[in-house]
């Protein structure tokens, strides 16, 4: 890496299409080091340094961002609908031979056979159909994820499908784009057309860890990585794609013009040659019995793969002998799948415990009698919920089957209800913990909508690090340098309990703080100091986030029920934050009967002089209300006052509003008025929803009878014709810009 990518914005700027090439062409060979070849070069730092400034470049000159862009990684705007696209070469699936169950064993003729006859069998009638013995094949992990094909023209991505109906697939190119280890380019000497088929998947410890931050949000667990993987490339948000941990393997082709390989081997190689992700385990076998030898030992290796695999794929090696032996309509003659059962034992449910997430969710865990299970000893299964717990109908002391959901993450399947015991106890999570948090007796409640059980406790400890990352961000604090790593160390080592702690903090001490070594593919380095640079930056940071306005601060404290929208409009009603601790509007809006926790918006303020008295009409609702009032009367709410108070904190707000009502607003067109933003505009979408709140508007996600406006750019889709049915107004950007004057 040159000092001059770093030292650019400082130095005469270059032609900015030279630079953005060699930004790209840096950032592509840092993706193959990461990805490819698990030697990264540089820091996640200063790789997203290289990152932004090619952002930056790119929207300046977006004449000049190309369509093989490592910023194409963070996904685009959201999309309308999926398109149809019909595959260059019908996308078979392969047909699969069942590893026999137990039952299916006990009921067979021939008591001495096997599940291994049906392969024995299907090769067998390879060596008879094409006339010939010991035909080679090739042996590869059948990954449990979701088919795609992409398509590279002239050497760079065209576009990516799912397998849909085998003829015409789902277009999800903007989302396949967003999976940093498929290249955007191919080498040079490839193919005009080369499509290529593979699997995309969720590695198992990024899906283990997606399931973890879903339940301690309160959210169903996705059941495997497989419906994890499919549910992310649905979504119609590249965005929200790119967040996720996709990962692709690629293992067959489709339409390829002169085709540089002439077997499945020599395609593995080509693979490696374009940068395209493979199998590392990949076996040849030319007899039935180096055939079953193969197959079982991936079944004992594959437990120790990153990802889930649920059999193996068998293929003829000699691409000749494809064409000789065909297809049907649905399935090639030439390969076929051998499916693994997954593993289950049965064992004891000992005991169900109570762990307590960074979120403040109460997670009910299986304690279990260890067993062996799909090579690792399990002893400890999560439940998920009190919903899951009632579905299964699990009780202390059951006799339970236990496997891996996946191949990964243990899991109670089901309950042996005629080996259930009289001394067996139903379980109920709230009657269990006595209604408080087991980790610091504060209270918990289950949200409206929400299967989860959540500690409401601003101080529970166990909830330390999601608050102070929370507390810390760009839409809260936005306090410089303070992530993840930083925020679990300092409370790991019980520097801080409560994020208010994070002010007593000291430069030269912080600065001490060692830092988990990075880890890749079993390489370790030593543990690392964080330094006097970062630890100012974070205390300088610390110092101006003091001035934040008092919206930001609310929103910070991540209280309950209190969003950003909910906060800016707390802050609009009150002058600082004694005013909201002791506010009379928030227990007027609290107390209205008969709402159902509807903004006070969709009533009409005569009819509630004790709101008229304020002159208002807010879009708080009388829950959201109930939930500051609660907060600030709990000894968590009065620590924080008081902390405030010690450290001379006295947050105010900046858009305070005593005086104007929505009813004196009424000269504006915008306020009260319910918005929806679609497709492309010249600006991200918002800084117009900061203009449309800014002016008493709503901006809404979806066309309705109650949208008032459309503000529509290019491709605005079904929106657009929603809205038109509708009677909706239909805004361009000069309509919205004369409407907002």
């Amino acid at each position: 890496m040159t000092d001059d990518l770093f030292s650019y914005a400082s130095s005469q700027q270059p032609d900015p299409e030279k630079r953005i090439a060699e930004l790209s062409a840096e950032l592509e060979r840092h993706n193959q080091l990461y990805y490819q070849e698990a030697e990264p070069e540089i820091t996640d730092a200063e790789y997203d340094a290289l990152m932004n400034e090619l952002k930056r470049l790119e929207k300046k000159s977006p004449e000049l961002a190309r369509s093989d862009s490592p910023t194409q990684r963070v996904g685009g705007a959201p999309l309308e609908h999926f398109d149809q696209i019909a595959h260059l070469v019908p996308m078979l699936s392969i047909e699969d031979i069942h590893e026999l169950k137990p039952e299916e064993l006990e009921r067979i003729a021939d008591p001495s056979a096997t599940s291994a006859d049906n392969l024995k069998d299907w090769y067998a009638r390879l060596e008879k159909n094409l006339g010939q013995k010991n035909v080679a094949v090739t042996i590869e992990p059948k990954i449990d994820g979701v088919a795609v094909s992409v398509v590279y023209r002239d050497g760079l991505l065209d576009y990516a499908a799912t397998r849909g109906d085998g003829a015409t697939g789902d277009d999800i190119t903007q989302n396949v784009k967003t999976i940093k280890s498929i290249p955007l380019k191919l080498p040079t000497g490839s193919p005009e057309t080369f499509e290529v088929r593979g699997e995309v998947f969720m590695p198992n410890d990024d899906f283990a860890k997606l399931n973890d931050r879903r339940d301690e949000a309160g959210e169903t667990a996705f059941v495997n990585p497989r419906n994890a993987t499919a549910g992310t490339l649905k979504q119609l948000d590249p965005k929200l794609v790119a967040a996720r941990p996709l990962d692709c393997i690629f293992h067959s082709y489709g339409f390829v013009e002169k085709a540089p390989y002439t077997n499945v081997s020599e395609f593995q190689h080509t693979l490696r040659e374009y940068n395209l992700r493979c199998s590392a385990w990949f076996h040849k076998a030319t007899n039935a019995e180096d055939l079953l030898e193969c197959v079982r030992k991936l079944n004992r290796d594959r437990h120790g793969f990153a990802y889930a695999t649920d059999g193996a794929v068998i293929k003829v090696d000699d691409l000749v002998l494809h064409n000789v032996l065909g297809a049907t309509s649905k399935h090639p003659k030439w390969a076929c799948a051998f499916k693994f059962l997954p593993e289950q034992k049965e064992t004891q449910l000992k005991d169900i415990t109570i762990q307590v997430g960074r979120t403040g969710v109460l997670t009910p865990v299986a304690e279990l009698e260890p067993v062996f299970v799909s090579g690792t000893t399990v002893s400890r299964a999560t439940l998920h919920n009190q919903d899951e717990i009632d579905r299964k109908d699990v009780r202390i002391g059951d006799t339970v089957i236990v496997e891996k959901a996946g191949e990964i993450i243990p899991a109670v399947v089901k309950v042996i209800a005629e080996k259930r015991s009289s001394t067996s106890e139903p379980f109920n999570l709230y009657n269990f913990v006595s209604g408080v948090c087991p980790s610091c007796l504060g209270p918990i409640e289950q949200q409206e909508g929400f299967v989860a059980w959540r500690c409401t406790n601003f101080a529970c400890p166990a909830q330390a690090v999601t608050r102070v990352k929370h507390f810390a961000s760009r839409k809260a604090l936005d306090i410089d340098g303070l992530g993840t790593a930083v925020a679990e160390k300092l409370v790991e080592n019980s520097i801080i309990r409560t994020t208010l702690d994070l002010f007593e903090l000291q430069a030269d001490s912080l600065a001490e703080l060692l830092l988990d070594p990075a880890q890749l593919e079993g390489k370790e380095s030593k543990p690392r100091r964080l330094g006097e640079k970062k630890a100012k930056l974070i205390t300088d940071s610390l110092d101006k986030s003091r001035q934040t306005p008092l919206g930001k601060w609310i929103y910070a404290m991540g209280i309950s029920q209190i969003g950003e929208s909910a906060a800016r409009e707390i802050a609009r009603l009150h002058k600082n934050l004694s005013e909201v601790a002791e506010s009379e509007i928030l227990r007027d809006l609290a107390e209205l009967p008969g709402f159902d926790g509807l903004s006070v918006s969709k009533r009409k303020k005569e009819n509630h002089p004790r709101l008229a008295k304020y002159q208002i009409e807010s879009e708080l609702g009388p829950v959201a209300a109930q939930h500051i009032i609660t907060f600030f009367n709990s000894e968590a709410g009065k620590h924080v006052l008081e902390k405030l108070a010690s450290h001379g904190i006295d947050p105010q707000s900046e858009n305070y509003d005593p005086e104007k009502s929505t009813a004196q607003k009424s000269d504006s067109d915008i306020a009260g008025k319910t918005f929806v933003i679609t497709g492309t505009l010249s600006k991200p979408r918002p800084e117009f929803k900061k203009i449309i709140e800014a002016a008493g508007g709503k901006v809404s996600g979806s066309v309705s009878a109650k949208t008032d406006y459309l503000l529509a750019g290019e491709k605005a889709g079904s929106k657009r014709t929603k809205a038109e049915s509708l009677g909706v107004i239909i805004l361009d950007e000069l309509a919205f810009e004369k409407l907002a004057r």
